[in-house]
């Protein structure tokens, strides 16, 4: 399951809970459902199949309700059996109905700092849908074989009745065979070309009334978790494509003046890319408790711009890949929180069963694209707000301070700066060089508009010059 970028260590007081509380209401985000909504949400019989007798676990943050997936893995002769099991989302929705109206106008499940903004009825995604460990529920179950370096080598889904055992978190899993697996994938991920923008987690901790943020990078077990997302993402893409109808989440390649800035960006911080190393192991190897670093990593950001979905009904469309999975893939394993997986495998599944794909599915296909760019342009539109607001609440006791940072962009007369200490990116007036370190005066650290202003007030060398 993602996590947000950004979560609250307890509650926030005071102006800062005030201007965090204010962000969705400003974006017009509603936290309630309405009553025809909350009226039409139905109890529906599960799947015939039934596999309760294998025993599915699931791997999620703490405290998690809204339990997407649930696996099993077991040894197969030299390679393995991995079983993955998607909440059957689509039982909830009738095509048309409300729920699935009201799922279209939001989109996504959006993370605010001070809880999240459902994509559906809490009764159905926290509840009623949830793969919640000892209750039966209905479930996508993917059945891959893999051989001994974790290929794939057949594959097929189908609807079941399924029952969780156990729900662990990132910190508590103890599945050799995660691991195993996990860094195998990750290492067919390696050899294709794949990359992963490993932004951490800003968690926001108060104590007597001073904030702090503090960056945590994710758990080695959330990037074997991950990599069971994205195995099935592949193969249902893999699925689509053969059928000639479905949508695929797509990204184009960096263009080659980008990778040129990003090579040039890299060196200024200290860190330069060699010419030998592939994308995605640059990436890997960064330290994101270093501010130089982390700075190239969010740098690394205008990479991975473009990406977006692509419907197809007829044939296969011209770009089918997404340049990060350096694959096909699709969304396919979110459909509590993201509306267009519950298309996505509803189109695997009749095609994996040689049956035509639902027309609702089809009839959907051509306004997804707009329905999720518009929701993931709201998501980040929190996400920004709320990073922003905290981070001057961070600042505001130090107006007038000077701070030492280095410069990650730069313009005529402005650009952004990165702070060695607190790790806080903001605007910043002077000269400035992309990639030299400077000391700034912090003028503007205001709450209520979650803005931050600096002023340079004295250049140094770039990294590296005597």
């Amino acid at each position: 399951m993602p996590t947000p970028s950004l979560r609250l260590a307890r509650a926030a007081t005071g102006e800062l809970a005030a201007a965090l509380a204010a962000i969705p209401i400003e974006l017009g985000l509603p936290r309630d459902f309405p009553a025809e909504v909350l009226a039409a949400v139905p109890s529906p019989a599960l799947p015939e199949l039934d596999l309760t007798h294998l025993e599915f676990v699931t791997v999620d943050p703490q405290g998690a309700t809204d339990l997407d997936q649930a696996f099993l893995l077991e040894r197969a002769g030299d390679g393995y059996r991995v079983y993955y099991a998607i909440a059957n989302l689509a039982a909830f929705v009738q095509p048309g109905g409300p729920i699935d109206v009201e799922a279209r106008r939001r989109g996504q499940t959006i993370y605010a700092p001070d809880g999240r903004i459902p994509l559906h009825p809490p009764e159905i995604s926290e509840d009623a849908a949830s793969l919640l460990a000892g209750v039966d529920r209905g479930a996508y179950v993917w059945d891959f074989e893999l051989d001994t370096a974790a290929s794939v080598t057949s594959f097929s889904v189908r609807l079941a009745t399924i029952r969780s055992r156990m729900q662990l978190t990132y910190e508590t899993v103890d599945i050799p065979l995660l691991g195993e697996i996990g860094e195998k994938r990750i290492a067919l991920e390696r050899a294709r070309g794949g990359a992963s923008l490993t932004l951490p987690e800003t968690e926001i901790v108060e104590s007597n009334g001073t904030y702090t943020l503090v960056r945590r990078r994710p758990l080695r077990a959330e990037a074997w978790n991950a990599q069971l997302s994205l195995l099935t993402g592949m193969a249902a893409a893999e699925l689509m494509l053969g059928a000639g109808v479905g949508i695929l989440r797509t990204m184009p390649p960096a263009p080659a003046e980008a990778v040129d800035e990003f090579r040039l960006r890299a060196r200024a911080l200290g860190h330069p890319w060699r010419e030998d190393m592939p994308y995605g192991d640059f990436l890997r190897s960064l330290d994101l408790n270093d501010p130089a670093q982390l700075a190239i990593m969010h740098a690394a950001a205008s990479l991975f711009r473009g990406a977006g979905y692509t419907v197809f009904d007829g044939s296969a469309p011209g770009v089918t890949t997404q340049a990060a999975v350096a694959a096909p893939y699709a969304h396919a394993t979110a459909p509590l929180r993201r509306l267009v997986d519950r298309f996505v495998l509803a189109a695997c599944e009749a095609i994996s069963a040689g049956r035509p794909v639902p027309e609702w599915v089809r009839g959907a296909l051509p306004s997804l694209p707009s329905l999720m760019s518009a929701s993931g342009a709201l998501a980040g539109q929190v996400d920004r707000l709320a990073i922003d607001t905290v981070e001057a609440a961070l600042l505001a006791p130090s107006i007038g301070a000077i701070f030492d940072a280095t410069v990650i962009s730069a313009r005529a007369t402005s650009g952004t700066i990165q702070l060695l200490s607190p790790a806080v990116s903001a605007s910043c007036d002077g000269a400035l060089v992309a990639g030299s370190r400077i000391s700034a005066r912090l003028d503007i650290a205001d709450v209520a508009t979650a803005t931050v202003r600096f002023t340079a007030i004295q250049d140094a060398a770039a990294p590296g010059s005597p």
